[in-house]
């Protein structure tokens, strides 16, 4: 299947939404993934965890398309993501994917509000719908306070809840979110993720979180480990009613 057709089946709750079979990805000499097998089901929250240089990160560029693995297949809905051209999986990622990282990576220039603007005005969106949409999504992330002001003005808290505005303003499937709490501290790591966590499952968003941290991990559903470009065996067991 090598065009676009998520319409075509749009899973429900509970089905799988992304796999992948037999991925393999290679850096030069670096074997990066080592043949990984994995299914995140629709609405599920998964965090993929693993030391540095695990391959996680790059397992997480994979799933959203933004690598195509050498061997193996990268399936979204009835979509097989890893056959598609770059021009495809470009506007997939605009479409359905959302993305936050670790240093949120705002337009330094743009206010809270434009920086949540800009994936609608892409769209093409008119900007004064644009304007409300975003505005309403940082009341929800509650930073609409902090609308008019620059990301030098903000904490890194605050900086972070208007990323991942930004990354759901679209109503994305899918937000993938890579260490969004690595440049935090404690205390407002837990805020961040409480946040996060408790709006994707409001808009029953799957959430696919990479990172280091046993207490970001906590938030999520369960945890896929990735050692040396493979899942560690029984590492994607269930663990409901962890929070």
């Amino acid at each position: 299947m090598n065009a676009l057709s998520t319409s075509a089946k749009e899973p429900g709750v509970g089905e799988i939404l992304l796999s992948t079979r037999g991925l393999h990805l290679s850096f030069g000499l670096t074997h990066a993934l080592r043949g990984i097998d994995l299914e995140i089901a629709r609405a599920e929250r998964v965090a993929i965890m693993g030391p540095s240089g695990s391959g996680k990160s790059t397992l997480l560029h994979v799933l959203a398309g933004v690598l195509t693995p050498d061997e193996g297949e990268v399936c979204y809905g009835q979509t097989v993501v890893s056959e598609l051209g770059e021009a495809d999986r470009a506007r997939l990622r605009l479409s359905d994917f959302g993305f936050v990282f670790q240093f949120g990576q705002l337009i330094p220039e743009l206010s809270a509000l434009d920086n949540v603007s800009i994936p609608l005005l892409l769209a093409g969106m008119p900007r004064k719908r644009a304007l409300a949409q975003s505005r309403a999504w940082l009341d929800q992330l509650r930073v609409a306070d902090h609308a008019s002001k620059l990301p030098t003005q903000l904490s890194g808290g605050q900086a972070q809840c208007v990323a991942i505005a930004r990354a759901l303003v679209t109503a994305p499937k899918v937000l993938f979110a890579d260490e969004p709490t690595g440049a935090l501290d404690s205390l407002v790591a837990e805020s961040v993720m409480e946040t996060l966590t408790d709006v994707t499952h409001a808009n029953r968003t799957t959430l696919v979180i990479v990172t280091h941290d046993a207490r970001t991990a906590s938030y999520t559903d369960r945890e896929i480990v990735v050692r040396d470009g493979r899942v560690s065996p029984g590492s994607t067991t269930m663990q409901p009613g962890r929070r």
